[in-house]
């Protein structure tokens, strides 16, 4: 198949990917990101690279918000949210994140291929993406992608349309959120 065939296929399945999520649990991210304190975002791998990118444009919107492990990311409280983003919902370095968020009465949402896991079972909302897990052996979504890059793209996507929904709610455009784009690039 020539490239531009497989960035073709990509794209249609995340339409079809993006079609499953639920609206509800999307609007209840945006509801919980608009009423905390801070928001901490935290991933592994290409996961939490896509939790960096939505960092960034919630620090866009005005947003205090910090990516877990950063070196001036400051403690969680009570009043904030982490939320994780986890195809499996198992990753080792993310669950105690979630766990000691509980426990400083943080709120913890994850968005996840796996409602059931333990990072799900953990959150206090859950948004659920399609996507295939690392392990294809499952059979829970067909992609012609290797390892988890589709819910890696649905992540980032989805993110994007957060961050839209947040605008939105708060009356802001690209405009104003060029005002808080780095200026020292």
């Amino acid at each position: 198949m020539e490239t531009i065939k497989y960035a073709a296929e990509i794209i249609k399945e995340l339409h079809r990917s993006v079609e499953q999520i639920a609206d509800a649990e999307a609007e209840t991210l945006a509801d919980i990101i608009l009423q905390s304190n801070k928001v901490f975002v935290a991933g592994a791998g290409r996961s939490g690279l896509m939790g960096r990118a939505f960092a960034m444009r919630l620090m866009h919107t005005g947003i205090h918000a910090y990516v877990v492990g950063e070196t001036v990311t400051p403690g969680i409280d009570k009043g904030d949210v982490l939320i994780v983003g986890t195809g499996s919902g198992e990753t080792r370095s993310l669950i105690p994140m979630a766990q000691k968020a509980k426990s400083l009465e943080a709120s913890v949402v994850a968005v996840t291929i796996a409602p059931e896991s333990t990072i799900g079972c953990l959150a206090d909302a859950l948004v659920k993406l399609p996507g295939s897990p690392k392990d294809q052996a499952s059979g829970c979504h067909t992609t012609i992608q290797p390892m988890a890059s589709l819910f890696e793209q649905t992540l980032l996507v989805f993110y994007d349309a957060v961050i839209l929904r947040l605008m939105d709610k708060r009356g802001q455009d690209s405009g104003r959120m060029y005002g808080r784009h780095a200026n020292l690039e």
